[in-house]
């Protein structure tokens, strides 16, 4: 919670602070199932949005929404304040405003083909790096003929064209296979049937109208509602690396500065790198590495650090641990990874 213009985490022998000038190195929220993560993401979150500084967060079990009203007192909240020595504590509402790519719980969430570009296209399809490079010489071509992709529709057609005229483009832009069309076609053709064509489209998001506050100078809360989303673990994953990547290009460049200008959080974090390729986790790295000179707090929650790739990883300069099941031999030692990349504690055994 907000104290004394810093966001207090915890408290020990005395109080923890998270220092908002240093926000933008990034944050690991992690710890096993039902060790209060989420109770974490909630209180810096709202933390950052009385700081003034907007936010994103995306809701998959659906436990977020509550923050646009007062909170109840509950036992586990009082013992907190207790422990904590917290005097004058209020509960309050947040200034909130909800998205869904479905468009049943909030505003709809759209962008175009050519702006989700073909790189996180082809993971989103799942094709392979022939495949992928066909794709990408397809949007090459459309962008040659100043052609924009707006929908699955049109990609579809653009495929087919370049299908069909594939001897008039291999000197050019080299070769294009029947077979390699065909495998994007029904690709996309799956896509449509999970429903993801009802993210491709206009009006586009614009991502600066996640900078808003309120009356009281309060950052706003951009919920994404992911319930139905997380059904579609790779369109929900391609989604949260398109904004990133959109933020990226969108922001200019700010030095360090005394407070983030949005701070993101990515719940199920693990989701993002999954079978992920090279040339996609470098690029999620540069942009984890580049974005915070942009003003740019992201923070990543999952169960394990070992989640995430020791690159990114590498990039993140606030934790907050919570607890650590070691049941089997694979939590074992995903236990002992997650202790050696502490700095050693004389107070722990």
């Amino acid at each position: 919670m907000k104290d004394e213009g810093k966001i207090w985490l915890a408290t020990g022998d005395e109080r923890v602070y998270l220092n908002p000038a240093m926000a933008n190195r990034h944050g690991l929220i992690a710890g096993a199932t039902g060790t209060g993560k989420t109770v974490t993401l909630k209180v810096i979150a709202e933390s950052f949005s009385d700081l003034g500084v907007p936010v994103f967060l995306a809701d998959i079990k659906g436990d977020l929404s509550g923050m646009c009203k007062p909170g109840a007192e509950n036992k586990h909240i009082r013992r907190s304040i207790d422990t904590m020595h917290i005097e004058n504590f209020d509960y309050t509402s947040y200034p909130v405003r909800f998205f869904d790519v479905y468009a049943k719980n909030g505003h709809p969430v759209r962008t175009t083909i050519s702006d989700m570009g073909p790189e996180l296209l082809a993971r989103l399809l799942g094709l392979n790096e022939t495949q992928s490079g066909v794709l990408r010489i397809i949007f090459r071509i459309a962008d040659d003929k100043g052609l924009l992709l707006l929908d699955l529709k049109d990609l579809r057609l653009m495929v087919q064209y370049v299908g069909d005229n594939a001897n008039e483009f291999k000197l050019t832009y080299g070769n294009v296979s029947s077979q390699s069309v065909g495998a994007i076609q029904r690709a996309l053709l799956t896509l449509e049937d999970e429903g993801g064509d009802i993210f491709f489209g206009e009006p586009a998001l614009d991502l600066v109208d996640w900078f808003d506050w309120d009356a009281e100078g309060r950052g706003v809360m951009n919920i994404l509602e992911c319930q139905e989303l997380f059904q579609h673990p790779l369109l929900y994953s391609t989604f949260l690396l398109w904004m990133l990547s959109e933020l990226y290009e969108m922001l200019p460049e700010a030095g360090d500065l005394d407070k983030p200008k949005i701070a993101f959080f990515f719940d199920e974090a693990h989701l993002l790198f999954n079978d992920a390729p090279k040339a996609l986790l470098e690029k999620v790295e540069q942009v984890v590495r580049l974005i915070r000179s942009k003003g740019v707090s992201v923070w990543f929650i999952s169960q394990n650090p070992s989640d995430i790739p020791e690159s990114v990883l590498g990039q993140i300069g606030n934790r907050v641990q919570h607890a650590l099941r070691a049941y089997t031999p694979n939590e074992q030692k995903n236990f002992r990874y997650a202790a050696r990349s502490f700095r050693v504690n004389p107070k722990f055994d």
